[in-house]
This record gives structure tokens, C-alpha cells and sequence, in this order.
């Protein structure tokens, strides 16, 4: 059925009014990625001060011939804290992840328990008949993450201390540069000797030899506690700044075709209306020839 002026004209205003709204949450995504990102680097660099005074507290207990008690490797059930989007508009930011949870996943053995953060993976996850445990809320500012990391870290304690888990992996999409991701994950627990192995390959960064003050008894522990800390929080940073990325390049993509639509309603319009004027001017010369013919 073909489209009347009027039906040409409620089209072209509702797309109108959806790309006010598209252009509105693009704006909210493009301001919102800039905390976040300052929020990464400014993690990147704690994070590798917090694994340069391991090293340092390390390398003084092997200097002194103490043994730095680090817990054994251990193979058991596994909890992974998988970070994803509470809201929509994202493009394939959740379905990537749960990709590549599954293939992760499918590859370790064990029972597995998954603690996600985000409504709308948490869904997706639901039907892979994976074993859902605690669902967390996404965070929706800087401020509200140190919370849920201190959730997530009360949660993993009491897992550990029940024996329901003997590991835990993170998986979140980190940001890359022109609005990409990549989803990317971690081995958080248990801090072993392959964990310790990892860390004695960094280099210190100066000619002087590190000294940890008042020997490492109460500073390896504080060190440890930071360093779980600082994994959450800047997994939760990275995937709140992909995610706003990524619904940046489906604003942006929504916004083209609007634009393209509304191009070709108004061309059409246009060309209607004109269609109608010439039926109409056709009407008058063919009355007026009519009139004046003998």
C-alpha cells in the first residue's frame, strides 16, 4: 500500500524524535567513557606498584632466607566473576563475552560457578546451563565500584572458607583504542607459586635495591588484600568503559541510518507532494481546455 503525505509526515517526525534520543545517549556515552578511562590508567599504574612491592617483599624474604608462605597451586571447583551490561543499546558486548566464558570455561575442569554483574548477561548466561550463583548490579559511576569490589571480595572469602571454590577467574571486555574491545580474562585465585613465578619476572625500575620497612609480615598481607582489590576494581573500570564505548559505535551506527532513512522519507515526501501538484495543475488546464473549446 503506498504512503500518504500524512502517513510520510508521522514517519518522518517519529524518526525525528529517535534521533533526539540517539543523539542524547550518544552524547551520555561519549561523557561517560572519560571517566572511565582516566579510572584505567589511573589503575594501570597502582596495579604495577602494588606488583612492584610484592616483588620487593619477595625478593627481601628469598635475600633473608626466609619462605614467603604463598598458598599451592590448587585444582578444584572454579568461580568466575564475569562483568557485563545491566543495560541494552550495546551491540555485541554480552554475546561476545559469553562466547568467550564458554570457550574459557569449557576448557578447565571442574564444577564451575559464575557470579555476574550486569542484568543483561546474567540472561544470556541463564540459558547456557552454566551454575549461576550471587548476581551483582552494575555500577554506574566511579564511586559505586568500591562497593561492589568489597562485595564481590566478602562473597569469594566465604565461597573459599565453605570449600564450594579452590579458584577464581575474572572476565570482563577490555577497551581498546577506536571504540573496540576485547574480552580478556585473569587468574585471580589461588595466589600460588605460578602467581609468584609471574611476578619475579618484572623488572624494578631503578639501580637500588628495594627495602620493605619493618620486615614483610604485615606488609605482604596488606599488599595481597590490594592487589585482589585493585584486579576488581579495574576489571569493573575497564568493562564500564568498553561498554560505553561500545554503545558509543551503536549510537553512532544508529544515528547513520536514521539519518539515511529520514533522507529518503523526505525525498519521497517530496516527491509526492509533487506528484499531487501536478495532478492538480494537470485538473486545471484540462477544465480550462475543456471550457474553451468550441
Amino acid at each position: 500500500m503506498s504512503d500518504t503525505a500524512a502517513s510520510l509526515r508521522r514517519k518522518i517526525a517519529s524518526a525525528g524524535e529517535l534521533e533526539s534520543v540517539v543523539r542524547t545517549m550518544k552524547a551520555m556515552a561519549a561523557s561517560s567513557i572519560t571517566q572511565y578511562e582516566n579510572a584505567v590508567r589511573s589503575l594501570d599504574d597502582y596495579y604495577r606498584t602494588v606488583q612492584l612491592g610484592l616483588v620487593a617483599c619477595f625478593r627481601q624474604a628469598e635475600t633473608m632466607g626466609a619462605t614467603t608462605r604463598v598458598e599451592q597451586k590448587e585444582i578444584g571447583a572454579i568461580g568466575a566473576v564475569v562483568f557485563g551490561s545491566d543495560q541494552g543499546l550495546v551491540g555485541q558486548f554480552n554475546d561476545v563475552m559469553v562466547e568467550f566464558v564458554m570457550n574459557t570455561l569449557g576448557n578447565l575442569p571442574g564444577k564451575k560457578t559464575v557470579w555476574v554483574v550486569g542484568e543483561r548477561i546474567h540472561s544470556r548466561l541463564a540459558d547456557t546451563g552454566l551454575l549461576l550463583g550471587e548476581r551483582f548490579i552494575l555500577p554506574n559511576s566511579i564511586s559505586a565500584i568500591t562497593p561492589l569490589v568489597g562485595q564481590i571480595l566478602i562473597e569469594m572469602e566465604t565461597q573459599r572458607e565453605k570449600g564450594e571454590i579452590a579458584q577464581v577467574y575474572l572476565f570482563h571486555n577490555h577497551p581498546q583504542s577506536g571504540a573496540l574491545y576485547t574480552p580478556v580474562s585473569q587468574r585471580l585465585l589461588p595466589l600460588d607459586e605460578v602467581w609468584r613465578r609471574d611476578l619475579a619476572t618484572f623488572r624494578w625500575p631503578t639501580g637500588n635495591l628495594p627495602e620493605v620497612m619493618n620486615g614483610g609480615e604485615r606488609t605482604l598481607p596488606a599488599l595481597i588484600r590490594e592487589y585482589l582489590f585493585v584486579s576488581l576494581y579495574r576489571a569493573c573500570a575497564e568493562s564500564l568503559a568498553s561498554e560505553n564505548a561500545s554503545r558509543l559505535a551503536a549510537m553512532q551506527r544508529a544515528e547513520k541510518n536514521i539519518d539515511e532513512l529520514l533522507e529518503n522519507l523526505n525525498r519521497t515526501f517530496h516527491r509526492l507532494r509533487q506528484s499531487g501538484i501536478d495532478e492538480e495543475l494537470f485538473d486545471v488546464v484540462s477544465g480550462f481546455e475543456a471550457l474553451t473549446r468550441p
